[in-house]
């Protein structure tokens, strides 16, 4: 997956595609929709205020003329519905709109909506970065706090799984730490051993698996050749594993704010992505979680 362009070239092919919008009276959230619709993307379903979501697209020049608008002021029951619209199968993706991230989740998690799998679910974000030779995914910077073996396992499974959806058949994947090597006095090296471990055995597959590894061994073949690490994921990693949700952040809002790395997100691990952007992130941002979701 070598860029944003041949991850839209892709999603243009998923003719069934179509996104369901919890709370869509937001105007970034109108324009990557429309915009969606009109690369083919996919289509949408509005969920929300009728009066507002009208009342934007008209102040903002958005064609929403193509959109199913579902009135359903009260934030909560917005959720539900759009979570129902895709477990009933008449959308095929959850979108955040505006509103808490906690609410949707609410909605999407409860145990009658039906998008439970059994496995954690997590964040999985895509990055275009200028100097890199493909795109690079990085997990999980939005969802688990401070994630133990068990659930590391139901990420880096997630990702994988995500990943080959786009069409990458083995990804590469870098459990990152501030060494390459095992040491005691750092746990989450012991844990990346375990996880290295079960993937040999068979309990994670899909993908290429090795850490601990640096950022820099992950991403620089030449950092690898200077500190002579042999590694097949070192330089060419495609999924980025980060130990907890603080590195997670802090990369994620690094490479978005001092790389300028256009990105996008989707939650993974549901039986239908759920697309969870930020209310802060721009119509662009929001366009690639659409096309992500629409493949993952």
């Amino acid at each position: 997956m070598k860029s944003l362009d041949i991850l839209f070239q892709q999603a243009m092919n998923n003719l069934n595609a179509c996104v369901s919008v919890a709370v869509a009276q937001d105007a970034h959230v109108l324009k990557a929709v429309s915009e969606a619709y009109k690369r083919g993307i996919a289509k949408a379903i509005l969920v929300g205020d009728e009066k507002e979501i009208t009342k934007i697209a008209d102040e903002e020049k958005i064609d929403i003329s193509s959109f199913t608008i579902i009135h359903e002021p009260d934030l909560e029951k917005a959720c539900k519905t759009a979570t129902r619209l895709v477990t009933d199968g008449e959308a095929t993706a959850l979108m955040k709109g505006l509103v808490d991230t906690s609410v949707v989740m609410r909605a999407a998690l409860d145990r009658e909506a039906g998008m439970r799998t059994g496995r954690k679910l997590s964040h999985l974000a895509a990055f275009e970065v200028s100097g890199y030779h493909k795109l690079i995914f990085v997990t999980d910077a939005a969802l688990n706090i401070a994630p133990d073996v068990g659930a590391l396992q139901d990420i880096i499974q997630n990702a994988i799984n995500a990943v080959r959806n786009l069409g990458v058949d083995c990804p590469k994947v870098a459990l990152l730490a501030a060494k390459e090597k095992v040491d005691e006095k750092m746990p989450v090296t012991l844990d990346w051993k375990k996880i290295v471990e079960m993937s040999a055995n068979g309990e994670i597959q899909g993908g290429l698996i090795d850490g601990p590894l640096a950022l820099d061994n992950a991403v620089s073949k030449e950092a690898c050749v200077i500190k002579g690490i042999e590694s097949e994921v070192g330089g060419d990693a495609d999924i980025l594993v980060c130990p907890n949700i603080e590195a997670g952040n802090i990369l994620y809002k690094s490479l978005a704010f001092l790389a300028k790395a256009k990105n996008g997100g989707v939650v993974v691990g549901a039986r239908r992505p759920i697309i969870l952007t930020s209310r802060a992130d721009s119509s662009e941002s929001k366009l690639i979680s659409i096309a992500l979701g629409v493949l993952s």
